[in-house]
């Protein structure tokens, strides 16, 4: 496939389209070791070598990175008052990554990475009914009655209860080692297939209890890793881009 010289440049990360026809301009990129000044002149993304003052150019028509979201950053590609998970990827070919989904400002764990529109919308159409399991500490006892309800659906105040949900009690601690507060704090994990805003902490205050800690374990295929601490990234391998695509397409052969 051929690109325009500055759109190549521009998808690469080097710049804006302003900015890398001044490059283009002061004689500063090669094509296969040929100064090239027209922005239009087209090139070969597979074949074609571009360099930036003699330095390769990375490009990748799409890029697909795992990240450890850590708390306190929003999962969005730009904002006016927080760090956003964009800011933890410091070495990626492209400059139109952005995040699959949301994971609240609060909240931890695994969120993909990447420029693939196509996959993401996929990933995040409520018809592919894509698994995402949670951790989470939870203020009060989480019961069987609890597991149960959530196998249901549990009515977080819209028009339809939430799509059945698979929540497991861990560990349940405090009475009678109640911690110093005289709280209860339940241990969980729990699988949904939806992603209704705020919904794993909607979906515990309708049983009248609070999430504390929430961390999200895992996506479909994609699992975080546990030596992939908060704030690290990495890319995927393309047996997991493999993993993701074949699943959508197993979908439409259902």
């Amino acid at each position: 496939m051929a690109l325009r010289l500055d759109k190549y440049l521009t998808e690469a990360g080097i710049g804006t389209r302003s900015e890398v026809k001044k490059l283009i301009k002061a004689k500063q990129i090669t094509v296969n070791g040929a100064i090239v000044n027209r922005p239009e002149e087209k090139v070969d993304e597979e074949n074609d070598v571009v360099c930036l003052r003699g330095e390769p150019v990375r490009y990748a028509s799409f890029e697909y990175y795992l990240l450890h979201k850590p708390a306190g950053c929003v999962s969005a590609t730009e904002d006016a008052r927080h760090r956003t998970v964009m800011d933890y990827l410091t070495d990626t070919a492209r400059s139109d990554l952005f995040p699959v989904g949301r994971l609240d400002i609060d909240t931890e764990g695994l969120l993909l990475i990447t420029n693939d529109g196509a996959l993401a919308h996929d990933l995040l159409s409520p018809a592919r009914h894509i698994e995402k399991t949670y951790f989470a500490k939870v203020r009060g006892r989480v019961t069987q009655e609890d597991v149960n309800l959530f196998e249901k659906g549990v009515d977080i105040g819209e028009k339809k209860l939430t799509k059945p949900g698979r929540l497991v009690i861990l560990d349940v601690y405090g009475e009678p080692d109640v911690p110093e507060d005289g709280e209860v704090i339940s241990e969980i994990t729990l699988t949904i297939t939806e992603g209704k805003f705020h919904q794993v902490k909607r979906m515990f205050a309708a049983v009248g209890k609070e999430v504390l800690y929430l961390k999200r374990l895992s996506m479909g295929p994609l699992v975080l890793p546990e030596d992939l601490r908060p704030g690290e990234y990495r890319a995927l391998s393309g047996e997991e881009v493999a993993m993701l695509k074949n699943r959508k397409q197993e979908e439409y052969d259902e």
